[in-house]
């Protein structure tokens, strides 16, 4: 309580209401949060009631939306459905917002998040005018203490001209050392990041600002809005165990260090299952990570002895989880460092340190192009998020996906992607649960009978090896005329199965 006393004197303490009343229409806002970890909470939700309110007296209100991924529902969910949206940007997982965006209402515009917080101080997107974000503490000289999540909180802090922060008080104080503030300079003054291993410390454990920027404090008293995990399918575990085999054996021959590399692991139930499986393995040693995001399986991990360290720029885990972490803090502060994004997904960093990136894809195509974004090429579901910044310079590239969709009717390997965010020259390896296709070193008529014969169900295989033969001629057995006969035949019928492929 002293903090509170002492800080209470240098900030005004504000009311939700109170803060959303500085906002205008056509504000461009920078909110906390990566996932739902981290992200500002109650103000958000006042500032979609605000928005209400304007529409039904027949002024407009709209704001420009900047987060550093994914939030929660009080934050995308509610401006979303109070149609309070301008923009948003780089990446979303909200159903209310989806349907705004792909309903052409809301504007958004995907990017590799490692871009975005240089996009931000560069100008690109606008003048930010608030930074709107979640803290555990703060202190008169402007010293502001994360939660669980940095993302790109401190380069909003850096451009917006006020800094409004929800401090909540479910969040510890005790988290005060997990973070690792460094923000590059701007060209052209730009130097090396002198970061050499996941365990390295380059910063600050605190947002630093100018104590005049911070407009005002709202105290919360919030948990994180993350949900719990469902119970991995069995393709997903077969998935799970591909990964982990095809990872010992190239250990096994070599082409791994035998102490191992670091590992990326893309956000979701099939994340956990690889995860998990590869904790199982015998023959993959205690390894490290360093990703974006760390799941409910990264800490089992940790507790068996099998991960030694992981940095991330997000804590994203299930209720439960959350109260182990609490619980066993000390435990975890030797074993968890948070980046901002701009760090956790940097391209040099993700060479210099090996990384094996693993992402989910949507779709992938017989040459291994992914689509890891949009369903029947039209329709947007989250983002690239930082998948790009990972497969793009990573030590080996690994993308995985069921071979099978809605009961059998959608086969997730297509003669061509729909929409291509991965293209063939990034992506390395392709991994469903009917086996693994190692693309390294493939021509395109090699990987497209290795994608067939290993990755595709075999409800479909033998269509896809029927398009294979109609690219007679090429470097790429590619047929426009018949390339997106799966997809058609979907759109036709609600099922790719019996594709015109004559």
């Amino acid at each position: 309580m002293l903090t509170l006393f002492i800080m209470s004197l240098a900030f005004p303490i504000l009311t939700p209401d109170e803060a959303a009343a500085m906002v205008s229409h056509g504000d461009i806002i920078g909110f906390s949060g990566f996932t739902p970890a981290g992200a500002a909470k109650v103000v958000p939700k006042a500032i979609a009631a605000r928005a209400r309110a304007e529409h039904a007296a027949g002024r407009p209100f709209k704001i420009g939306v900047m987060t550093g991924a994914s939030t929660g529902p009080s934050l995308d969910g509610e401006l979303a459905k109070a149609d309070a949206v301008l923009f948003r940007t780089p990446y979303q997982a909200n159903p209310d917002l989806r349907q705004k965006i792909n309903s052409g209402e809301v504007q958004f515009f995907d990017m590799h998040l490692s871009m975005l917080p240089q996009a931000v101080r560069y100008g690109f997107l606008g003048k930010v005018k608030f930074a709107i974000i979640e803290a555990c503490d703060v202190f008169p000289g402007g010293e502001i203490v994360l939660t669980t999540s940095v993302g790109a909180t401190p380069t909003f802090c850096t451009v917006a001209e006020k800094v409004i922060i929800e401090l909540n008080r479910a969040q510890s104080t005790a988290l005060r050392g997990f973070h690792d503030i460094f923000e590059p300079r701007d060209p052209p003054h730009r130097r090396e990041i002198p970061l050499y291993s996941a365990r390295d410390r380059i910063g600050s454990t605190v947002v630093k600002v100018d104590p005049s920027k911070i407009a005002g404090i709202v105290e919360t008293n919030v948990a994180d809005e993350a949900g719990g995990f469902d119970e991995p399918s069995p393709a997903m575990l077969k998935i799970g165990n591909n990964v982990a085999e095809f990872l010992a054996r190239e250990r096994k021959r070599g082409t791994l260090p035998t102490g191992f590399l670091p590992i990326q692991s893309g956000v979701g139930d099939i994340a956990n299952a690889v995860l998990g499986a590869m904790g199982e393995h015998p023959d993959i040693p205690p390894f490290e990570m360093y990703s974006e995001v760390l799941q409910d399986a990264v800490f089992k991990l940790m507790q068996k002895g099998k991960l030694t360290f992981a940095s991330t720029t997000a804590i994203t885990v299930s209720p439960k989880m959350s109260e182990d972490f609490y619980s066993r803090l000390e435990f975890y502060r030797s074993r968890i460092v948070m980046r901002p994004q701009e760090i956790s997904n940097h391209p040099e960093i993700i060479r210099r340190l090996g990384i094996i990136s693993i992402n989910a894809a949507i779709e992938a195509d017989l040459f291994g192009n992914i689509n890891s974004t949009h369903v029947l090429g039209t329709s947007m579901m989250n983002g690239i998020g930082g998948s790009g910044d990972f497969t793009r310079n990573a030590f080996i590239s690994i993308f995985v996906c069921p071979s099978l969709q809605k009961g059998g009717k959608i086969s997730t390997i297509v003669p061509l992607v729909s929409h291509a965010d991965h293209s063939e020259h990034s992506v390395q390896v392709i991994i469903t649960d009917q086996g693994i296709a190692d693309l390294r070193g493939k021509s395109p008529h090699e990987r497209a009978m290795l994608i067939a014969d290993n990755c595709a169900h075999p409800d479909f295989r033998d269509a896809l090896h029927r398009y294979i033969t109609l690219g007679k001629s090429g470097q790429t057995p590619q047929s426009l005329a018949k390339a997106f006969a799966f997809h058609q035949q979907f759109m036709r019928t609600g099922d790719m199965r019996n594709a015109d492929l004559s």
